[in-house]
Formats: C-alpha cells, sequence, structure tokens
C-alpha cells in the first residue's frame, strides 16, 4: 500500500448479516443478494463469495457488464441483471448462462426480429412491473396482456416476476400496502394467463425484515448484506458494516486565530487551532458535501474543515497530533466511532451512497486471520509512523 489510505472491509460481515437475515425468513424462501456497483463498493468478486458462503441462492447485479465480471471471474450462482439490456446483448447474455429483465412486449419484438429462434436455448427471464416506484416496469393489464404472448413461447423461461417498494424504509407504510396489493392484484393477473413462474419477489432489504409476510418466494437483500439499514428504524437482527475507512495525518500545523484553510477560504480558524492534513479527497469519493463530517484521530472525533480537495482534506484537531496518525473517517477507535447513520445523515443520503462513490484509487484490504492483528477496524488506532508536529 503505497499511499496510507484504504478502506478496510471484512466479507465474514456479510456472510453473518445474509445469515442473520436468512433466520428471520420463512422456510423455503430463497434469498438473492445483490452484489451490483462492485458490491455497494465492497468489492464484486468478494461479495459474491461471501453471499455464496452464506448461502444464497442467487445474485443479481444492476448491468451485463457487471454479471459479465462476475462470471469471467468465476462466480457461478445464477445472476439476475436487474436492468435490462438490449435485444442485440441476448446472445452474450445466454451464452454466460443469465437471467434478464424484461418490460414490456416491443423488447420482445425487436429480439424475435434480429432472432426469430434461440436455436434451441431457453433464455431465462424475470418480468418487472412497476406498482408505484415509477422507474422501470409494466404499469398495465394492458401491457401485460400484450407481453403474455411472447412470455408464452416455448424458449422463454419464466423463472420470477417481481416489482421493487418506493417507501420500504419508511415508518409510515400507507404507500408500501398501495404497492403490495397492486403487485398481488398482477400476480392474480399472472396465474390465471397460464403462464408458470417459479419466483415472485417484491422485497428489498428493508421490506423482508421489516415485513416477513411479503417474503413471497424469494427476497433481494443489498444494503442489509453490507450492515446498512434505514437510520430511523432498528432492524431486527443485528446488521454489521463490513466496510472501515482510514487514512493518516501527512502534517501537522499550528494556524493562528483568523487564518484561512482551504479552497476560498472555505474555512477561518476559530481560535489557535492544530489543523492535519490526511492523504484523502474528491476523488476517492469523499465528497465536498462531507464538510464538517467528523472523523477521529487518537481516539477522539475531529472535524473536516475547509473545502475538501481532489487529494487533500485538512482537520480541525482535538489535540496535538503527529504526521503519521491514523484517521478513521468510518469506523471506531477506542470507545469512539462514525457510523453510516450519521455520515448519511450529514450528507442527507443513504449508506451504500457513500461506499459505491469510493473509488479505485482507495486500496481496499481484506480482513482475514493473518491481517487481523494489523488492520482491525475495532482496534483502537494504527500509526504507522510518527513524526513531529510542524508549528507555522
Amino acid at each position: 500500500m503505497l499511499r496510507e489510505t484504504w478502506a478496510e472491509i471484512d466479507p465474514r460481515r456479510i456472510s453473518d448479516n445474509l445469515r442473520a437475515v436468512r433466520g428471520t425468513l420463512p422456510a423455503g424462501v430463497k434469498l438473492m443478494a445483490v452484489v451490483k456497483a462492485n458490491g455497494y463498493g465492497h468489492g464484486d468478486l468478494e461479495a459474491a463469495e461471501a453471499a455464496r458462503q452464506a448461502g444464497a441462492d442467487y445474485l443479481a447485479v444492476a448491468f451485463l457488464e457487471e454479471a459479465l465480471r462476475l462470471r469471467a471471474g468465476g462466480v457461478r450462482l445464477p445472476i439476475l441483471i436487474l436492468t435490462p439490456i438490449r435485444p442485440d446483448q441476448v446472445d452474450l447474455a445466454m451464452e454466460r448462462d443469465l437471467t434478464l429483465t424484461v418490460t414490456g412486449a416491443d423488447w420482445f419484438r425487436e429480439l424475435r426480429r434480429r432472432s426469430p429462434t434461440l436455436a434451441g436455448r431457453k433464455l431465462r427471464v424475470h418480468v418487472k412491473a412497476d406498482t408505484g416506484l415509477g422507474r422501470i416496469g409494466f404499469r398495465t393489464e394492458a401491457e401485460w396482456d400484450a407481453l403474455v404472448p411472447w412470455l408464452a413461447a416455448p424458449d422463454i423461461d419464466v423463472d420470477g416476476f417481481y416489482t421493487h417498494f418506493a417507501t420500504a424504509g419508511q415508518a409510515d407504510t400507507d404507500y408500501l400496502e398501495r404497492q403490495a396489493r397492486r403487485f398481488a392484484e398482477l400476480m392474480t393477473r399472472c396465474k390465471e394467463s397460464g403462464i408458470a413462474v417459479r419466483h415472485y419477489h417484491c422485497a428489498g432489504s428493508a421490506a423482508a425484515l421489516r415485513f416477513p409476510g411479503l417474503a413471497l418466494d424469494m427476497v433481494r437483500i443489498g444494503a442489509a448484506m453490507y450492515g446498512f439499514y434505514p437510520a430511523r428504524l432498528t432492524p431486527p437482527v443485528p446488521l454489521k458494516p463490513a466496510l472501515s475507512l482510514h487514512s493518516t495525518l501527512m502534517q501537522v500545523k499550528r494556524v493562528r486565530q483568523g487564518e484561512y484553510i482551504g479552497y476560498d477560504n472555505a474555512y477561518r480558524a476559530e481560535s489557535d487551532e492544530w489543523i492535519g492534513t490526511a492523504p484523502i479527497g474528491y476523488a476517492d469519493g469523499w465528497s465536498q458535501r462531507m464538510q464538517g463530517a467528523p472523523v477521529l484521530v487518537r481516539g477522539q472525533r475531529a472535524v473536516i474543515v475547509g473545502r475538501i480537495s481532489m487529494d487533500q482534506l485538512m482537520l480541525r484537531l482535538p489535540c496535538p497530533c503527529a504526521p503519521g496518525d491514523r484517521v478513521t473517517l468510518i469506523g471506531r477507535q477506542g470507545g469512539e466511532r462514525v457510523t453510516f447513520a450519521e455520515l448519511a445523515a450529514h450528507i442527507d443520503g443513504a449508506a451504500q451512497e457513500i461506499t459505491t462513490a469510493l473509488t479505485d484509487r482507495l486500496a481496499k484490504v481484506y480482513a482475514n486471520a493473518k491481517k487481523e492483528a494489523e488492520y482491525a477496524w475495532d482496534n483502537a488506532y494504527y500509526q504507522p509512523r510518527r513524526r513531529e508536529p510542524t508549528v507555522i
């Protein structure tokens, strides 16, 4: 690791979270682990392997290229691509044994125009219904009726029928209940049409954990497998974050009251203060919205001051520190911790928005028995080297 800035990831926590979720599900319900967006920033292959070890039945990704990367990495679990692909990409998807999302008859018309037959193969699909999220999926009975003849073709295998909730993480459940009723109506319509469907699914992480009755045949677990849950709610099982983020102080200086720090003079020292600089910035995914967010140094809270630049950020330190002191941006030092919920509230976003923003410039350190002594995110702090601070 050439730059002392790294994300530390424990895949065992991903496995533990999935096992905890599975323990809440009715018997026979299958579990689809969502590993899109590079495993929510944790590493797609590593997250997929952790899911396999936890007994996941399926994986899900957003795009075809994500599925192809998993296959190239040796992943053999069934993979559902949640975003429809182009009909001219179907041959490639079938060669890699991938399951596709379909939403309308027009897609099938274009597929048949290009490939009237599938050369004796079967295309495995999940049909997506839009019950109120307003993103993708068919919406009306007429759209469903137009889909039925295409789905009934002998070379089409309808493996699933699903929807996604818009408000599963909110305390008010009225809209979720409306979506659930609409999905029940569409399931009835589907069954009456004679289309054989193996898996009906509608519940993501929050819905699956809050409302086991919505588990149906399968649940899709994304956020919860990485330890994330809506901040306003309490999960019914313990969920452990699998990622922590660390850097080190590269310079420490004493500044006088009234001196400025950072671009655009965005921060002016309120008193004589210790200021530290750490080599992490918005090019690593730590965006300028994190200005004012807490970090930990020497087991105490510090705060990011001034505008976060591309490669560095500055901290108002709680005490005189030294270059080489560990900076924890997410995780624990001693009795203090900075949580995903706290940071998500700071940016008015979601925990997964933070981890998926982390870029490839950041080194990823995966915890295992050999590394634990050196990089355990529950350790007080890690100090690779120390120098005396500079007084300016």
